[in-house]
């Protein structure tokens, strides 16, 4: 009877393993199939219907299997997806979620980066974003990004004439003019 329970536990398991395993390859091969009709040279526009499922799949596989390598990466793409599929909430969203599970991910210091980004130029949320962009700085004074954070911090609320005038200013002044 032992050897008969032993023999239905492994057999339990291993059905269980392979049904995962399944699972998750069936996911993989959805989403590397999304990806090529979504970003194949004979497309000149994005399917916002296929875009939404490629993010709703790269965020179910991070789900699913969220100790996967490829986790963090797709999570990453789902992110950015949403916050240029004008998806700004999501993309938030998405961007929190990598950076409370995956703090050692390459990309975190750029999701919190991306979210003040998000935040000043999709939702018109100043005081946010700077408040974001601050805490990059104080998180991440070295990375690539930091100087791109205090010009975003400088140039907040600034309309793209101010910007013009500002530079043309400084050029006058710069030229002796």
């Amino acid at each position: 009877m032992k050897k008969l329970t032993g023999f239905f536990f492994l057999a339990v398991t291993v059905s269980v393993m392979l049904s995962c395993s399944s699972q998750k390859d069936k996911l993989d091969s959805q989403i590397k199939a999304l990806e090529q009709s979504l970003f194949s040279d004979e497309n000149k526009t994005i399917d916002r219907t296929k875009a939404r499922e490629l993010i709703d799949a790269y965020v179910q596989f991070a789900a699913d299997y969220s100790k996967d390598a490829r986790a963090p990466e797709y999570l990453f793409k789902a992110g950015d997806m949403a916050m240029n599929m004008n998806m700004p909430h999501k993309a938030i969203e998405i961007f929190d979620k990598i950076m409370n599970n995956y703090p050692d991910y390459e990309k975190t210091p750029q999701c919190l980066f991306l979210k003040g980004y998000v935040y000043e130029n999709d939702l018109k949320d100043l005081d946010m974003a700077k408040k974001i962009y601050e805490e990059f700085l104080q998180k991440y004074p070295d990375d690539e990004f930091a100087d791109d954070a205090e010009i975003s911090i400088k140039n907040l609320g600034k309309s793209p004439e101010d910007l013009i005038r500002e530079f043309e200013e400084q050029a006058k002044k710069e030229g002796g003019v």
